[in-house]
């Protein structure tokens, strides 16, 4: 017999959570950006899938702040990845891209594939966000419980790409 939970896991970790087609991003990572809130200029340096969207991490005058896409007002000018970095440490592209399906090293007992629902600059180093844990099913089965704690950041040297 086969075991429908571990199918539906892994269903589960390699299933976009956007639907079939990945929604376009409004800026590009490192695309300077300006915030209508704060009323200032930054560059977005992260972007994450959540339930109602991308949410942008946006670097102005070196601080943080996450914002949707109506937020924001993409200017089309990319700053170099090493303008971003300290000189001793020269930063490169993301070596996954959101969307793509990923061997998640540390899997535990689950399955190893994820999807990549993120990616972040975080002190000058490129992190992933996936799925770590599959959501609980009540005990009758008509509801689905998730956690924002089920999404992990991690790095490419936790991830590998998965060869089709």
């Amino acid at each position: 017999m086969t075991n429908l939970v571990q199918n539906l896991e892994q269903c589960w970790y390699i299933s976009p959570p956007w639907g079939q087609r990945i929604p376009p991003l409004l800026v590009s990572l490192l695309e300077r950006v300006y915030v209508k809130r704060v009323k200032a200029f930054g560059y977005c340096c992260g972007v994450e899938w959540s339930p109602q969207g991308w949410k942008y991490e946006i670097n102005t005058c070196n601080d943080n702040i996450s914002v949707w896409g109506s937020e924001l007002i993409g200017t089309g000018n990319l700053r170099s990845p090493l303008a971003l970095a300290q000189p001793s440490l020269p930063q490169e592209k993301p070596v996954f891209r959101l969307g793509e399906l990923v061997e998640f090293r540390f899997h535990g007992d689950g399955p190893p594939i994820r999807i990549v629902q993120g990616i972040q600059l975080i002190n000058d180093c490129w992190f992933y966000s996936i799925e770590w844990m599959s959501p609980a099913i009540s005990e009758r089965g008509d509801e689905v419980f998730t956690s924002r704690d089920s999404i992990a950041r991690v790095s490419d040297y936790d991830l590998e790409r998965v060869r089709l």
